[in-house]
């Protein structure tokens, strides 16, 4: 690992980590609860054979592939010694509902909310199956079902069943998974073609990082080649949301202007800072365009791009803020679910509906909690209080959203809540090799 350029061993990591999902594409996530260790261990050598690497790039079933994560709990109930779950990460020791208050899942989010039994000790097991349709996906979960339904020590207890679109957006309107860093040693293109690529210990654990350390839970037979997952369900507001911005906006055209500063992306996906003035579908189409772009030459006050908008915030590129950007980049999975809200509704029709995230990296506190709680629901890296997220903070009705302009800026009404956490789990996605030494744990 002392050269440029590390050799990642890709047969040895989950194809789920590193691979990009087909488009359109079906998944479904099944939670299990495992109340036997000895089929739990079972459980994982089964695993073991179904899980497809992130060598397998192409496969007899095209696009279709398996990932397993465990929780801490998980870890604890197959008989993993202490002294090794004490080398994990603290934040996925803790579990997502503990950490609840630097997330922002406060309210309608609170973990007293959340769908059961996410947040709780039940969950172990979390089953990820990704394929191009429904079809073919059943197909994969009928070949992981030997892995477990004949294990009466393993009960599924919860199972969501999601999905993207042709047009790749999602419950908003906004097309969706347009932006993924590239990870040295993958041998997958990122989105961006001016983003020099990430250090592969941002997101594989025993691998040297942005600055140079190796994350590696012990022994590193389970640690290597392992991931952390952090999985959130979470409910939108689609009907609020559209009353908002009509309510906000002076016209039709001045409603979608609004949508796009507040996201940094028209609905096409094609960005402000590419196309400030009005749509571009077919920019937005193009994956090769539609995310190349840069903010502190052009943009460095956000007056096209405005600082506290959606893409931004996630992702601050080159722009002049507080900290170092790259260590807090993240390889984003997401999936819609529940049925669209039908074309101008404006009020609720009661329907559940949307999306199923998945974030993955090496470290969870620098990662995805550092980019929830500083990011997304403050704004102090960039200079602009404690304003939050326009599309996904968690707002209590009391701030609104400024658009920079000239001469004057453009001060939004108080925002709603338009997203709500419904639950979430903090994941081990251990390597290949890991998950058949979980199997042959003996007490």
């Amino acid at each position: 690992m002392s050269g440029r350029q590390v050799a990642l061993e890709l047969d040895d990591i989950q194809r789920g980590v590193l691979a990009p999902r087909p488009t359109p594409y079906a998944a479904t996530y099944l939670v299990f609860h495992i109340g036997d260790r000895a089929h739990g261990r079972e459980l994982m050598r089964r695993a073991s054979a179904v899980v497809t690497s992130a060598a397998d790039s192409v496969s007899p079933s095209g696009e279709t592939w398996v990932s397993v994560a465990l929780t801490s709990h998980g870890l604890e109930v197959l008989g993993v010694p202490s002294t090794s779950l004490e080398t994990f990460a603290w934040e996925f020791r803790q579990g997502m509902a503990a950490r609840a208050r630097a997330l922002g899942d406060d309210g309608e989010s609170s973990p007293e909310h959340w769908e059961a039994p996410l947040g709780t000790p039940d969950v172990h097991v979390v089953l990820t199956a990704v394929a191009p349709d429904p079809e073919r996906l059943e197909a994969a979960i009928d070949r992981a079902r030997p892995a477990y339904e004949q294990l009466t020590g393993v009960t599924a207890i919860w199972r969501q069943e999601c999905y993207a679109l042709p047009t790749e957006t999602e419950h908003f309107g906004y097309r969706d998974g347009v932006s993924h860093p590239v990870v040295e040693g993958s041998g997958i293109a990122g989105s961006n073609r001016l983003e020099t690529p990430l250090k592969a210990g941002e997101f594989v654990l025993g691998y040297r990082d942005e600055i140079g350390g190796i994350q590696m839970p012990q022994p590193e037979t389970l640690g290597r080649n392992g991931s952390y997952a952090a999985f959130r369900k979470l409910h939108q507001d689609v009907a609020a949301f559209r009353r908002y911005l009509s309510q906000a906006a002076t016209s039709p055209e001045d409603e979608e202007l609004l949508a796009a500063k507040m996201m940094g992306r028209w609905r096409s996906g094609a960005p402000l800072a590419l196309s400030p003035q009005h749509d571009d579908p077919a920019l937005g189409a193009d994956p090769g365009r539609r995310n190349t772009f840069l903010y502190a030459r052009e943009d460095p006050a956000g007056f096209v791009t405005p600082a506290g908008c959606h893409i931004r915030r996630a992702n601050p590129r080159d722009a002049s803020v507080a900290g170092e950007v790259r260590l807090h980049r993240m390889i984003r999975r997401g999936a819609v679910y529940g049925s669209p809200l039908p074309d101008g509704g404006l009020e609720n029709d009661g329907v559940d509906r949307g999306l199923m995230f998945a974030f993955i990296g090496a470290h969870l506190g620098r990662q995805f909690e550092f980019v929830q709680s500083q990011w997304m629901n403050d704004s102090v890296f960039f200079g602009a209080g404690d304003a939050k997220d326009p599309v996904a903070g968690s707002h209590d009705g009391s701030g609104g959203f400024t658009v920079p302009r000239r001469p004057v800026r453009r001060r939004l009404p108080p925002l709603p809540r338009f997203v709500v956490t419904r639950g979430g789990e903090y994941c081990f996605l251990p390597g290949l090799r890991a998950l058949r030494w979980l199997g042959d744990l003996r007490d």
